[in-house]
């Protein structure tokens, strides 16, 4: 799996950081969420999908 994030398309709701903590954090500045782990681990998939489907920007995308 590997997580691609456009920050430029991120509106900071934070969603991605709740739905999968280990994969996505936010800059304390502006919000913006970061990218902490482009190639998580099989265990973290699940979250990961749920973090981009609930992400209302749709800045997340997942190739597999």
């Amino acid at each position: 799996m590997k997580v691609i994030l456009d920050q430029d398309k991120c509106v900071s709701s934070g969603q991605c950081v709740m739905a999968a903590p280990g994969v996505f954090d936010q800059r304390d500045d502006d919000g913006i969420a970061v990218l902490l782990d482009d190639s998580p681990a099989p265990a973290d998939a699940e979250d990961v999908q749920h973090a981009a489907a609930v992400c209302p920007a749709v800045a997340i995308r997942i190739e597999q």
